[in-house]
């Protein structure tokens, strides 16, 4: 068996799981997600557990059988405890804003930069003085936050040379040597 499709989800308290005709339903005190299931998979819901089954050892089950359970196991931790990404913006100038629903930011770029983001994800942008601005979303849902935090990140992505630009807070870049005159 898979070794990440055969792990049991355990269920904190006040988590609720619904399962109706292949869609499944998780809902907790920070909201609801539901998550459609190949026919071919079943999920069972035993004492406070959550159970993914695969019908055979085909190559499709196998893969399957391990992608909803992760997918079950992100939408249990998501009503339950939500997620958070923060990302940083490096470079002179740089600024961000967010007023309700609505994040501006000041790239270098002519112009500012206005994202609408979707009301699922809630955002923060902090300034502090001598330190990069940083931008914290928070939501339930670990794929909408991820796709909206990459989509951010393409706006302005870190260059190698001077590290300008958009990045996960604490993430490494690998640097590169500028040109040097050969006289």
């Amino acid at each position: 068996m898979s070794r990440i499709g055969k792990l049991p989800i355990q269920l904190p308290v006040g988590v609720t799981v619904d399962v109706n005709n292949s869609i499944v339903t998780v809902k907790g005190k920070l909201g609801e997600l539901s998550q459609a299931l190949t026919p071919t998979i079943t999920v069972e819901v035993e004492s406070g557990n959550i159970v993914v089954k695969r019908p055979s050892d085909s190559k499709s089950d196998k893969a399957l059988h391990g992608l909803y359970r992760a997918l079950l196991n992100n939408m249990v931790v998501g009503v339950s405890k939500g997620y958070q990404i923060d990302l940083e913006l490096v470079g002179v100038g740089y600024r961000a804003e967010s007023t309700g629903q609505v994040l501006e930011l000041s790239l270098g770029f002519s112009h500012t930069v206005a994202i609408l983001l979707p009301d699922e994800v809630r955002v923060e942008a902090k300034t502090a003085r001598g330190t990069n601005p940083t931008i914290t979303l928070h939501g339930i849902d670990k794929q909408l936050l991820g796709q909206i935090a990459a989509k951010l990140r393409t706006l302005r992505p870190p260059e190698p040379y001077k590290g300008k630009g958009i990045r996960f807070l604490g993430e490494q870049l690998r640097r590169k040597a500028g040109k040097t005159s050969s006289k």
